[in-house]
């Protein structure tokens, strides 16, 4: 087990080390210069020189890339550009909202689509599974920016308009100041979440749980005379989940990255926003912060699903 994790990490870190470099790479070669950004259209030359000069933008890309490297083993994740603040401040500021929903989210998505997948593998070609899977394909294919738009109308002007706001429409409350309204200002966020991504794991949990039902471990399991519910779930399920837990491995991870679309239809503010607006003003300590975030969490996601895979299937040894 020591020798596992001590592989995988050090895995990690050459993936989060690549990544780090390729992005740092691919600022210096994409169009748009901070230190002009930063001088404005009535800058002279000088002014913008020494704009870059401060900002340390006139030195080599490796020069400059090792210097951040230095910084990074350090804790330290740079200045922003623009606003001067500290990297590690603001995404620190901006990732409570996206980490709650991400994480709320995840667990009404494998809840449902879990759920579902069972479900409809149990009853695989009847009219039952046939309604799952429709139900499952619009859902993958509806746009989240959509799902969003809709469960505001009805659940909130709709609501509002009849007299019971219930449900507020935008920004994001602290868990520590009311674990209450924390929740409530993200029902929707998660809904919105949840229903695209459920879509997807429903079709994938019914999928794998009607391959390994078909083998031969089920049947002699079935010939035994062992109850047809402990079959499906105890024998059968744990089994099928490995392929939803590597996928929600990746989801997590990558979402924690940015849920773009659902922060910015709700307001909640988040990591996804800093990106966008980082990557628009050419911010690029921000940029690399976010990548370092969305990186490690992937690979941190990655590492629990390998270790669950353990847990759920006996027929997998983590050496």
């Amino acid at each position: 087990m020591h020798r596992f994790l001590l592989r995988r990490v050090l895995l990690g870190l050459l993936v989060l080390w690549l990544v780090t470099l390729g992005t740092f790479l691919l600022f210096f070669v994409a169009p748009g210069d901070p230190a002009r950004t930063l001088a404005g259209r009535q800058a002279t030359p000088e002014q913008v020189e020494l704009i870059r000069h401060n900002l340390g933008l006139d030195l080599p890309v490796l020069v400059q890339y090792g210097s951040y490297l230095g910084r990074l083993l350090h804790g330290d994740l740079g200045q922003s550009y623009f606003s001067g603040e500290s990297v590690g401040r603001l995404l620190a500021g901006d990732f409570p909202p996206t980490f709650s929903l991400v994480l709320g989210g995840a667990v009404l998505w494998l809840a449902i689509g879990v759920g579902a997948g069972v479900l409809s593998a149990t009853r695989a070609r009847s009219l039952l599974d046939r309604a799952v899977t429709l139900v499952a394909l619009a859902g993958v294919s509806m746009p989240t920016f959509v799902v969003g738009l809709l469960l505001l109308y009805f659940l909130f002007f709709q609501l509002s308009m009849a007299g019971a706001p219930i449900l507020p429409p935008d920004s994001y409350v602290p868990f520590s100041e009311n674990p209450g309204e924390w929740a409530r200002h993200l029902i929707l966020p998660w809904i919105t979440l949840a229903t695209v991504q459920a879509a997807s794991y429903t079709r994938l949990t019914r999928g794998s749980l009607l391959d390994v039902l078909g083998e031969d471990y089920i049947r002699t399991a079935r010939a035994k005379g062992v109850p047809e519910q402990r079959v499906i779930y105890r024998h059968g399920l744990r089994a099928a989940l490995t392929p939803v837990v590597t996928q929600l491995g990746v989801d997590v991870g990558t979402l924690i990255g940015g849920v773009v679309v659902t922060e910015s239809v709700f307001g909640l503010g988040g990591v996804g926003q800093a990106v966008v607006q980082a990557f628009v003003s050419g911010d690029l300590p921000v940029i690399m912060g976010v990548v370092i975030l969305a990186t490690t969490a992937v690979i941190v996601a990655n590492l629990l699903v390998d270790l669950a895979y353990g847990l759920l299937d006996p027929r997998v040894r983590i050496t």
